[in-house]
């Protein structure tokens, strides 16, 4: 029986004026992929950045770079970057934010339930109470959202609002956002009703 081809990671990083912040995530994504036998590749999505956060990832040397013209909002970018990595061949879509907020040490971590086939959909979740910089009433908030997202979606998602998520291909494609800001509760619910594993 023929071996199957390797699965080919793509790490997508939206942006939106992160010049200095892209650096560290762009290392730590790198540090975290590095290591890996895994095909892989990383994409910038610049959302109308008025900095030179483009120019940056290129001189990083990221594989790819993708300018969206005028700030559009992150929903946006998000869906671009699920685009442009599925045009790319990607099998696993790794989505992580640029301000570095995500330990990008983690991808393997998130990427493994997607390659052992026992999830679609893969959230990161954040120690919510031990981040400093969430004030009492963000965390408070925090945990409400996600109380109601689970409710909402039948599902048991930790950090409804975490950017930092993996998607098989096939759950990729079948992603669809309709707000302009955000996309992360809304792809839950989406992925709860339509009865994927998270």
């Amino acid at each position: 029986m023929a071996t199957p081809p390797a699965l080919r990671w793509s790490v997508v990083i939206p942006a939106y004026n992160e010049a200095e912040n892209i650096i560290a995530t762009l290392e730590n994504v790198t540090r975290a992929l590095e290591p890996l036998s895994v095909r892989h590749e990383i994409l910038v999505i610049d959302d109308g950045s008025a900095d030179r956060t483009s120019e940056v990832a290129r001189e990083l040397g990221v594989d790819h770079v993708v300018r969206v013209p005028e700030n559009r909002g992150l929903a946006n970018a998000f869906l671009t970057g699920l685009d442009t990595a599925l045009r790319e061949g990607a099998d696993v879509i790794v989505n992580t934010d640029a301000d570095n907020q995500y330990d990008g040490s983690c991808i393997p971590a998130l990427v493994a339930p997607i390659v052992d086939g026992a999830a679609d959909l893969v959230i990161g979740e954040r120690p919510i109470e031990a981040v400093d910089d969430f004030s009492p009433l963000k965390k408070r908030l925090q945990r409400l959202g996600s109380r109601v997202v689970r409710a909402f979606s039948s599902t048991e998602v930790g950090d409804a609002a975490s950017g930092f998520r993996a998607f098989s291909r096939d759950t990729a494609l079948r992603t669809q956002v309709f707000g302009k800001y955000s996309y992360t509760m809304e792809t839950i619910v989406q992925a709860g009703w339509e009865g994927m594993r998270i």
